[in-house]
């Protein structure tokens, strides 16, 4: 079997009887719409170390008709002035519906060099960790394809340069995706006592987008116990540069769990359906914790979220990645 994760969604599919058509479609939208993307960014100045990254949806190649346009200016090395600058993108990302966060986390310059010397302590604020994690498990260049890559490796590097040992994962990485994980709970819960409206969506996600993040991100790394220290640079940027539905859909082909994959990954992609209907996926952001209780859309997608955990639980648990999951995963 193939050791790359690239084009895996499309092999697991195979294996059931329905295949996974939002998934793949969202993936095709995700393709043309980047194209789009890029011939209207291809006359903007860029300096040398400087892309443009798109993340969320686009990272994950999961686009629907409600997707935002989370994206970030990378630049390498330290803060100076770089182009382009956000104004310069104004006229195609981050305008209208499809405008970045609210919280400042999209939607700015972003310089590499803090984004790896804050590794821990005090200085690795929530931003500074939601962005580098998420360049690193769900990022998509625009433009600056190089610079990206050499960013991306970069932030790497602070991960397993001098701390990663043979055949063993890097727990440096590890805790760092494990508490990105519990941040992402707790912030989740932070939000809902400032703000009832979005409840449902928000929670939806939750189960099902953010833990796919999540679980695409630890396999990868759990997997570095089958590779020397100084191939695990290499293993990573190659694992984490595919999709995660691919990581994940690779994982549970790789380890004789295919049954399991579809199911999983199954119940994602009637997920990724509803997020595209329009009318849903406004019912959900209209939903408060109250009203969730007892919505009948609400508890289709705690069901779907369900089986999608199930299946997430037999490939950490039942296969051989059970053992590697109790050991490192744990404590």
């Amino acid at each position: 079997m193939s050791e790359t994760p690239h084009g895996a969604l499309e092999r697991l599919a195979e294996h059931g009887r329905r295949g996974f058509p939002h998934l793949l479609a969202a993936r095709r939208r995700t393709e043309t719409d980047l194209a789009d993307v890029q011939r209207r960014l291809g006359g903007i100045p860029l300096d040398d170390g400087a892309s443009v990254v798109l993340m969320g949806s686009w990272g994950r190649r999961e686009r629907t008709s409600g997707s935002d346009d989370d994206f970030l200016v990378l630049v390498e090395g330290e803060e100076r002035d770089a182009r382009p600058r956000v104004d310069d993108l104004d006229r195609v990302l981050g305008h209208g519906t499809a405008k970045p966060g609210t919280r400042g986390t999209f939607g700015a310059q972003v310089f590499v060099g803090p984004l790896v010397r804050h590794i821990g302590l005090d200085d690795d604020s929530n931003r500074n960790l939601t962005r580098r994690m998420l360049l690193v498990l769900e990022s998509l260049p625009v433009v600056g394809t190089e610079a990206y890559r050499d960013a991306f490796t970069r932030v790497i590097d602070g991960y397993v340069t001098g701390h990663a040992k043979d055949f063993r994962p890097p727990r440096f990485l590890l805790n760092d995706l494990i508490r990105y994980w519990r941040t992402i709970c707790v912030d989740f819960a932070g939000k809902a006592r400032e703000e009832e409206r979005k409840w449902g969506l928000r929670n939806a996600k939750l189960r099902l987008n953010r833990k796919l993040l999540f679980a695409g991100g630890l396999v990868p790394v759990l997997l570095c116990h089958e590779h020397r220290a100084d191939h695990q640079r290499s293993f990573l940027v190659d694992q984490l540069q595919a999709p995660p539905t691919d990581r994940l859909a690779h994982a549970f082909l790789r380890f004789d769990a295919a049954d399991p994959g579809v199911r999983a990954l199954g119940a994602y992609d009637r997920w990724i359906g509803m997020l595209d209907d329009p009318d849903r996926r406004a019912h959900l952001t209209g939903l408060t914790r109250r009203d969730a209780a007892d919505d009948p859309a609400f508890r289709d997608v705690r069901r779907v979220a369900k089986e999608f955990e199930q299946g997430l639980l037999a490939l950490l648990f039942e296969t051989r990645l059970g053992p590697l999951v109790r050991e490192f995963g744990v404590f």
